[in-house]
């Protein structure tokens, strides 16, 4: 992490890439059967309209999703998601001066899509599938580790910890010297504590309250809690009507220390968090 020369912003330097703090990642899920909008961007066009929305909203990445990883969702072969998408990352690239990213866990689908101008890998098995470190050491791409207790069709039957933020952060900092011993640019590497993967409400309260506890790994977090199901505990609310608490989470988690929140409603965050920088900016100078 950086100050930006020009106006005193912090910005996030991964690899390549260079966003403002916190950055927000747009999700673009082509799938049958993500939790939240699940059949809305299957289709080229539809996935491309609604990554232009995005980008005109102000999103720092797109984040393109071709298997749900939703509890109980069943698995996706590689085909079939490369054939989801591929595709859209290639229009998406040609459409929109945004980076793209990639939320996959198969190595094949991995260089596919960087291939197609991807530009960053989000896994949530954080590059534990046979194959996939070393599909990432050869791209070397921004890559994000996420830390998830069981497999996405069983990880919410019971999940227990010791200490949940002690367990995510000493899992996440372990991969990430893993993944540098076998070649992986440490600077490229981002970690997400995998809110809603294998816990329950009170262990994502909990990390959620000691996010910074996370920044001992030494590289930046992303958050994702959009219309995540511990927000309709804590509200009540059904998962369509969770946007408020979504943007409640993503201030939260920047005034954490998150550099990026990962999102369903672009724009609406995008202000929430501008109106919590400048409030943030004017308490550092007093």
């Amino acid at each position: 992490l950086r100050p930006a020369p020009a106006n005193g912003d912090p910005m996030l330097t991964v690899g390549t890439l260079a966003f403002d703090v916190p950055a927000v990642m747009g999700i673009l899920n082509v799938t049958p059967d993500s939790f939240s909008d699940g059949g809305r961007f299957v289709g080229r066009d539809a996935a491309v309209r609604q990554a232009e929305a995005m980008a005109r909203d102000g999103a720092h990445i797109i984040d393109v999703g071709g298997e749900s990883t939703r509890p109980g969702a069943a698995d996706v072969s590689e085909q079939e998601e490369l054939d989801r998408v591929i595709p859209v990352i290639e229009a998406v690239v040609a459409a929109v001066d945004v980076p793209v990213s990639v939320d996959t866990s198969k190595p094949g689908v991995m260089r596919a899509a960087v291939g197609a101008g991807g530009a960053m890998i989000n896994d949530v098995r954080a590059l534990r599938e046979e194959g996939a470190l070393q599909a990432a050491v050869e791209l070397q791409r921004p890559v994000c580790l996420m830390h998830m207790l069981g497999k996405p069709r069983t990880m919410q039957q019971r999940p227990e910890y010791g200490d949940v933020v002690a367990d995510v952060r000493d899992f996440l900092a372990q991969r990430v010297g893993e993944c540098v011993a076998a070649g992986l640019a440490e600077d490229s590497i981002i970690v997400d504590p995998g809110f809603g993967f294998g816990k329950t409400a009170r262990h994502n309260v909990e990390l959620l309250s000691n996010l910074r506890q996370l920044r001992a790994t030494g590289r930046p977090i992303l958050v994702g809690l959009s219309r995540k199901s511990t927000l309709g505990d804590l509200t009540g609310r059904d998962v369509e009507e969770r946007m408020s608490a979504s943007i409640a989470a993503a201030v939260i988690a920047g005034i954490k220390g998150a550099a990026i929140v990962r999102v369903h409603d672009v724009r609406d965050t995008v202000d929430a968090l501008r109106v919590a920088a400048a409030i943030m900016e004017r308490e550092r100078v007093r």
